[in-house]
């Protein structure tokens, strides 16, 4: 029997991968223009985070049998394939000059499949603490600050510093999605919410924040102690459970053309870097400084996401990324 799928969070994650390429294409421009800026830290303050409570939410099952042994060749094996692929692409590219494959620091977007794997193990001593967890992986996120050997091995900053929003979706229920929907009120509220967060980044903290929502350095880095860098991140935390919420408020329910692209979201997370990364080199790239171009590199971007989502790239990738072969009778 066809397993239904859920057009609520297929709709929330096709948005949120959007905003994922979006915001990458945006990483070398995003200091020539103020509102650009802006744009890039309040999209970063909740777009992973938002996905990876998603995930937290969708890890409810661990008590299956071989759920470890599935956990482990779902990461592992994707991230050794594609940390080597990265690293001749980078050596390939000029991006590096010697070809070496250190499989200790992940290569930019791959922290997640590291991350995810933490998180899925973490989840089975912490499902024993109920709510009484969520407390406990903050203050673990904000303990990750305070070393600097935490930053980039094994993606053990970003691991501990997110753990709290796949924590939290793990501890939500359905239903308490569906009562941000069903009320008016939770809606308008959350369109005030993303209005104000970006405001915020823009007149209020319009470079203070951009480095902290990657939550990838210790607070040394910053120049901060470790008082002043908890207190930091701890408000970092609250800004992005915030806008998430507000996020998850605005997801339509109804199935759209593009819903169905939602559930091929790790496809375009774990390809699309190499089309960033390439696209940056070229001189039409370089030369974006004009607010209307942007329209276009974000037009650039849906397209990317709809050909990374294509059958036929999945076909040609399943086995790399689901570790399986491919469904060649799958519509």
């Amino acid at each position: 029997m066809t397993k239904v799928r859920d057009s609520y969070f297929d709709n929330a994650k096709f948005f949120l991968i959007l905003l994922v390429v979006f915001g990458h294409s945006l990483t070398n421009l995003k200091s020539d223009i103020p509102v650009i800026n802006s744009l890039y830290t309040f999209i970063f303050i909740f777009h992973m985070p938002a996905f990876i409570l998603i995930s937290g939410y969708f890890s409810k099952h661990f008590r299956k049998p071989g759920y470890v042994k599935n956990v482990v060749k779902k990461t592992l094996i994707p991230y050794f394939i594609f940390q080597v692929a990265y690293s001749y692409f980078y050596y390939m590219t000029g991006y590096e000059k010697v070809f070496k494959i250190d499989l200790v620091s992940p290569h930019w977007t791959l922290w997640f499949l590291v991350s995810i794997l933490f998180w899925k193990l973490m989840i089975i001593p912490f499902s024993r603490l109920g709510k009484l967890g969520l407390p406990i992986a903050i203050m673990l996120g904000i303990a990750a600050g305070f070393f600097d050997t935490f930053e980039t091995d094994f993606s053990a900053s970003r691991t501990l510093a997110f753990f709290p929003f796949f924590y939290l979706g793990y501890l939500v229920k359905k239903e308490q999605f569906m009562q941000l929907l069903t009320r008016t009120s939770a809606r308008v509220a959350s369109v005030f919410v993303f209005i104000g967060v970006f405001l915020a980044c823009h007149y209020v903290f319009p470079n203070d924040l951009q480095d902290w929502v990657l939550h990838d350095s210790s607070y040394h880095t910053f120049g901060l102690s470790n008082l002043e860098g908890g207190i930091t991140r701890l408000f970092v935390y609250g800004i992005s459970f915030l806008t998430i919420f507000a996020f998850m408020a605005l997801i339509p329910k109804k199935r759209f053309s593009f819903t169905a692209l939602g559930k091929n979201t790790l496809y375009v997370y774990l390809l699309h870097g190499f089309f960033i990364k390439t696209m940056v080199l070229f001189p039409l790239y370089k030369n974006i400084e004009h607010l209307y171009q942007y329209s276009f590199l974000f037009t650039a971007s849906l397209a990317l996401c709809y050909l990374l989502a294509s059958r036929p790239v999945r076909l040609f990738t399943e086995p790399f990324i689901e570790i399986r072969m491919p469904r060649l009778q799958q519509r």
